[in-house]
């Protein structure tokens, strides 16, 4: 189950992912790859544990624009988790195996955003229409006018 367990709920999240509309997906994601680059800061290794964020998060902000980023910075993620489940503290102190389930997690999402985050339902994701409230004007396309 320490395997199988991570494996069905990484399933899970790209079953979930899969129905959130483009580009909020890859937006949520981006932001959700920059805070688990933070879940081990205060960890096992010390002042360490600031070069992982430090060389992530460069990482995670290209993640804003393409998936595969977001897959580079879950193996990034991985490779922390596998480092923590060897030589240091887990994810969670009282379940010793956390850090090893969480890097099959994370290695199992990695390969999904590699592959551009396709939809598990095989249906193309919407387009969000973004669109504010008709008395903000944001968004919209300005409309040419002829001069007199």
């Amino acid at each position: 189950m320490n395997a199988v367990g991570p494996v069905f709920g990484a399933i899970l999240f790209m079953a979930i992912m899969s129905a959130v509309p483009e580009p909020a997906r890859q937006r949520f994601n981006a932001i959700f790859a920059a805070g688990a680059v933070g879940a081990y800061i205060g960890g096992s290794f010390g002042a360490w544990e600031l070069l992982f964020p430090a060389l992530a998060t460069p990482i995670v902000y290209l993640g804003l624009k393409s998936y595969r980023f977001i897959g580079i910075a879950w193996f990034m993620h991985a490779a922390w988790d596998l480092v923590h489940h060897l030589w240091g503290t887990p994810i969670w102190p009282f379940v010793r195996t956390s850090s090893f389930g969480c890097m099959i997690f994370d290695s199992v999402i990695a390969i999904w955003f590699l592959a551009g985050a396709p939809s598990l339902f095989g249906l193309k994701p919407k387009a969000s229409t973004n669109q504010a409230r008709p008395e903000s004007g944001r968004y919209r396309t300005p409309k040419k006018t002829a001069l007199p």
